[in-house]
């Protein structure tokens, strides 16, 4: 039996902007996360990102589907961690607002910036 977690963030983006914001911290999550986790992966077709992620002998999966609006993150838990699944929700959800919040400079738009003001 496992725990399905969903987590919508809404955004003014567009798709392809924040598609390339999740997919920046995606790679982050991995990077930060890599000594804490057996094996994670991410796989795109289209606007839909699959993840799985193995920790502590289970595995966790998650589709991001990444809409002109809305980002939707539909997350799997196995029964073993589904005691976590609200701290999960948290993270998820607090990750999803800090890649979208308006205002924020993803590095790909940062160096794009950096470009534009040298002379």
């Amino acid at each position: 039996m496992s725990n399905a977690i969903t987590v919508t963030v809404p955004h003014n983006l567009g798709v392809e902007a924040a598609k390339a914001r999740v997919s920046e911290q995606l790679a982050k999550m991995q990077h930060d996360y890599v000594d804490k986790v057996a094996h994670s992966e991410v796989a795109w077709a289209g606007d839909i990102a699959t993840v799985r992620v193995a920790a502590l002998g289970q595995t966790a999966t998650a589709q991001i589907t990444v809409l002109k609006d809305l980002l939707r993150v539909d997350i799997q838990l196995p029964w073993l961690l589904a005691v976590l699944s609200g701290k999960v929700q948290q993270i998820i959800s607090r990750n999803a607002n800090e890649a979208l919040r308006i205002g924020h400079a993803s590095q790909s738009d940062a160096s794009a910036s950096a470009a534009r003001k040298i002379p």
